[in-house]
């Protein structure tokens, strides 16, 4: 029986699931190709962090409750994409109005479809970007044609967790994300996994 939760049949991961309170926002923006692959890691943040909400974006019909969520007056709201004058996670303590709640939306999707959602959304186009910059190389290695530096959802999340300054979080939320990792392959391979 598959979990309703985790989505995993033969190696559920919710022992593994953290339930961690954050300072910040993160509003996960699903591309519709995206939201049920079993690979996806956006749902690991979903499930962890309590003041996380998942929208699904359409280029015709944006979703509304995350635009009067980005218009609140008392929100600053980030998206987690480069552009060509970014703001980097090494100036965002600089940079951001520590007044408001900090909402960062992450694109769940291919870098490909991500584009997609960018330049068909201009309400997605002006907002601030965020880039992240990290010393640390991907260990997302379930799809072919990964493109080198690029990070996968949940792993942009957790460096987001680390550049406010919620070191417990970020490490609650890896640690949750390597057990996705590594019983992934026995998962996709329709058995349970033994180390």
């Amino acid at each position: 029986m598959t979990c309703s939760i985790c989505g995993f049949t033969h190696n559920c991961i919710c022992a593994h699931q953290p339930n961690l309170s954050s300072n910040i926002e993160f509003a996960l923006l699903y591309h519709e190709n995206e939201r049920h692959k079993l690979t996806n890691t956006g749902k690991l943040i979903l499930n962890s962090l309590s003041n996380t909400t998942e929208y699904t974006w359409q280029r015709k019909e944006p979703p509304q409750a995350l635009i009067r969520k980005i218009n609140q007056a008392d929100t600053e709201t980030w998206l987690l994409f480069p552009s060509k004058e970014p703001v980097l996670s090494g100036d965002f303590h600089h940079r951001h109005d520590s007044s408001k709640k900090q909402l960062f939306v992450l694109l769940d999707a291919t870098w490909q479809e991500a584009k997609k959602m960018v330049n068909k959304s201009p309400w997605l186009k002006a907002l601030p970007c965020l880039e992240i910059q990290t010393d640390e190389a991907s260990r997302y290695h379930l799809r072919r044609n990964q493109s080198e530096g690029n990070l996968c959802t949940c792993e942009a999340g957790i460096e987001v967790l680390e550049m406010v300054k919620e070191p417990e979080n970020a490490q609650a939320l890896s640690c949750y994300y390597d057990q996705f990792l590594t019983v992934f392959q026995a998962e996709r391979s329709g058995h349970k996994f033994t180390s």
